[in-house]
């Protein structure tokens, strides 16, 4: 998980927000089956576009504020940020192919 950084509440803007590449946050829980089995894909697209986009995963248990902001209301939940926008949202676990297209969007 060398390319993947845990951010929090206190963190998201600074980490996400203020990024000055895009941004994909991964909102998760341990307790979370298809979590666990994204995670693997999350930290692939993290090696493949390290230095075009940041990849950041956030414990939905741990900070509330952040995920109730962006409406997530299901995990897997990850959104793509770009300019400090969402530029695209996916809830569950989707084939890497289907990542793959968000992210390719947002890093161009």
């Amino acid at each position: 998980m060398a390319n993947v950084q845990d951010v929090s509440d206190a963190t998201f803007d600074a980490e996400v927000l203020q990024a000055s590449t895009p941004v994909l946050i991964d909102f998760w829980a341990p307790w979370c089956g298809p979590c666990r089995a994204i995670a693997p894909v999350v930290e692939e697209l993290a090696s493949e576009y390290a230095g075009k986009l940041k990849v950041v995963k956030m414990n939905v248990d741990d900070n509330q504020q952040t995920p109730s902001r962006y409406g997530v209301r299901g995990i897997p939940n990850l959104i793509v940020f770009k300019g400090g926008k969402v530029h695209e949202q996916i809830v569950g676990a989707v084939p890497k192919s289907r990542l793959a297209q968000a992210v390719q969007s947002a890093v161009g």
